[in-house]
């Protein structure tokens, strides 16, 4: 299986390219040097593997949700080679990518989603060991997110920024937490490879981000009434 993934969703961006039983790696720090880095990176993988476009399987992109700028930069570079390579393309949920990370059966993760809210879901490991998604993805504040009944492992950059309303609050929901587990590339690879065997690619024109909520900024009497500047 030959796939490129890319993966821009939060801060900490990443590209990947799966081939030959071999996962090749670039790191992206800062959303500023997404898209200056991304088409650098994606062409030094492939020079690395030997290999061009036309030899790959598939395209996949982390669909978020995330950060808008970040979800729309992938998505617009899946599309471009795609179209170009006549490809399909793996649109992946961000925060399946960060479930596939924990060696757990359930797995709640929450991501931080800015103006005081967190996208979350809940995942559990289907007969291919993939994380199947229970339920929907939602956005909310962290005081107003209800863990599913059960025991789950917990991951994801909210548990980091909101310790008291999410992991104290929820100790007895919870086996385990690893704050710092992030949406990355490799994982994006990973369940694109599974996606391609499943026959769930999409054609370019049909791939688009998940954004979960239409809003990306506060209003400034927002601001004022969280007690921030205007």
């Amino acid at each position: 299986m030959k796939i490129l993934s890319i993966e821009t969703a939060c801060e900490h961006g990443s590209v990947a390219l799966m081939y030959g039983g071999e996962l090749l790696v670039r790191r992206i720090q800062g959303a500023a040097n997404h898209s200056e880095a991304i088409l650098r990176d994606l062409r030094e993988l492939l020079a690395e593997a030997g290999m061009g476009v036309a030899q790959l399987d598939a395209i996949a992109f982390g669909a978020g949700p995330g950060a808008f700028t970040g979800l729309r930069l992938a998505c617009g570079v899946a599309q471009g080679i795609a179209l170009g390579a006549d490809l399909g393309i793996a649109v992946v949920g961000s925060l399946q990518a960060v479930a596939l990370q924990i060696d757990a059966p359930r797995v709640f993760v929450a991501t931080d989603a800015r103006m005081g809210e967190v996208y979350h879901a809940a995942f559990e490991r289907d007969a291919d060991g993939m994380p199947a998604l229970v339920g929907a993805v939602h956005c909310s504040a962290p005081l107003a997110l209800e863990l599913p009944a059960g025991d789950w492992f917990a991951a994801g950059s909210a548990f980091k920024l909101w310790p008291e309303e999410l992991q104290v609050r929820h100790v007895g929901c919870l086996t385990g937490c690893q704050p710092d587990a992030l949406p990355r590339a490799e994982e994006v690879a990973r369940l694109a490879a599974a996606a391609v065997t499943r026959g769930l690619l999409v054609p370019p024109e049909r791939a688009a981000p998940l954004y979960v909520r239409d809003k990306v900024a506060m209003t400034t009497a927002e601001r004022l009434a969280r007690g921030g500047r205007a």
